[in-house]
């Protein structure tokens, strides 16, 4: 007679990751890290302030020199 497989409590719980993991990358596109600590937005970011800034400038320069060169008055701008 051929014996049976038992499967242990590591067999188990490796298999119920494994299908966690995979329904949480069905669900979200992408896997999910539950880990990470939370950034507060609070704390001072030289990085992510720096980023903020250099995405909006060549926005705020095209409009200012577009506002000098055809009114010719000092530029405002309208966020």
């Amino acid at each position: 007679m051929k014996s049976k497989f038992k499967i242990t409590r590591a067999d188990y719980l490796k298999a119920m990751r494994k299908a966690r993991r995979d329904e949480e990358i069905r669900e979200h596109l992408h896997p999910v890290n539950i880990n990470r600590v939370h950034k507060s937005k609070k704390v001072y970011n030289r990085k992510r302030n720096k980023a903020d800034l250099n995405k909006d400038l060549p926005y705020f320069f095209a409009f200012d020199k577009l506002q000098v060169s055809k009114l010719q008055v000092s530029s405002t701008f309208i966020f």
